[in-house]
């Protein structure tokens, strides 16, 4: 059965071999240097290339798509493709029972994609360190490493995107029978489970820290307004790789409130603005500080709900035993829909 399973995985298992093993050759070149440039300059962002752009960017994107691609093309046709042709009759009728069939399937394809995902992963994670979350006081920055944008393409929960849209894509096309549904049903689901576990999931594995920051130049991030709607205000923690969670003003006793209404008038023009449009009131040296002193004179805070960065691989591994856990949860079901609802 596993000479069987490797004849039959044996091209997609090539594919994947090369394109690792390219991506981490090119990242082992480039890397040393990147990781010198960081530990000799304290302003690395203003010194990245646009070559060192692209790739901090392909290394995102590549590890966001590359678990969805192993659900779609490796799990969700591995059963469903041979349900379909009938083929899996030729094993079933022999000394082979369905489990052991399923077994070997399931054994073998989830440690070749647990191995991909997780040497790509720990390449891009080596490579990325030394500038995640980089800083310019004029150009911009780098997502944190534990902000969604970049926390799901580090570390160690990658492997577990994989494995479990591999047997994700395995049990839709036990069920469905048809590879091209069961791929197009695997990525939706992949898709919505992506998107759920951020929002609502991954913020509460870690008790969040909360914390009342003072409204200065040296913490403001940025006043906005859409239309006609009050100013809002959203400041940053001591450390800017910091995870946010929420930002909410509030008054001298601590309650939730808006902006007093003097605020508007006290702003000094802004930046960008168009009829309509969102304003953004970006700060710059010396322009706020008069309102914002008064805000803080007047007793209005802050409260700011937030991840420490710290807790970057405690949340890692406790996301990690939910998707392995989610994933055994998908591998018991293929094996009672095999023997309870295949014939």
């Amino acid at each position: 059965m596993i000479w069987l399973t490797w004849r039959q995985l044996r091209a997609q298992l090539l594919v994947v071999l090369v394109v690792v093993t390219a991506a981490c050759a090119w990242l082992a070149l480039t890397g040393p240097r990147l990781a010198d440039l960081a530990r000799r300059n304290d302003d690395v962002y203003d010194l990245l290339t646009s070559t060192d752009r692209l790739l901090y960017n392909g290394g995102i994107a590549v590890l966001a798509v590359a678990p969805a691609l192993l659900g779609i093309f490796w799990g969700a046709p591995l059963v469903a493709r041979e349900l379909e042709t009938g083929t899996q009759r030729l094993v079933w009728n022999q000394s082979v029972t369905r489990a052991r069939w399923l077994a070997v399937k399931l054994g073998v394809t989830a440690l070749a994609t647990a191995t991909a995902a997780g040497v790509l992963t720990a390449a891009v994670t080596w490579w990325a360190d030394p500038i995640d979350g980089a800083q310019s006081g004029t150009r911009g920055s780098l997502p944190a490493r534990i902000t969604p944008i970049s926390f799901a393409m580090r570390g160690v929960v990658p492997v577990g995107y994989a494995v479990f849209a591999l047997l994700l894509g395995v049990l839709v096309g036990l069920v469905l029978r048809r590879s091209i549904a069961a791929m197009a049903l695997t990525l939706a689901i992949y898709t919505l489970v992506q998107v759920a576990v951020p929002l609502w999931v991954r913020p509460h594995l870690a008790p969040p820290t909360t914390a009342s920051v003072v409204i200065s130049e040296e913490t403001l991030d940025g006043v906005t307004s859409d239309g006609g709607d009050p100013f809002r205000i959203t400041v940053h923690t001591a450390d800017p790789r910091d995870w946010i969670l929420s930002n909410q003003t509030v008054d001298a006793h601590g309650d939730a409130a808006g902006l007093p209404a003097w605020f508007a008038d006290c702003l000094p023009p802004p930046q960008g603005a168009a009829d309509g449009g969102t304003v953004h009131v970006n700060a710059g040296p010396g322009s706020l500080d008069q309102c914002l002193s008064r805000l803080t004179d007047e007793g209005y805070r802050q409260r700011v709900v937030y991840q420490p960065r710290t807790h970057f691989w405690r949340l890692q591994w406790t996301e990690l035993g939910v998707y392995l856990a989610a994933s055994g949860l998908l591998a018991g079901a293929s094996f009672w829909w095999l023997r309870r609802r295949l014939s």
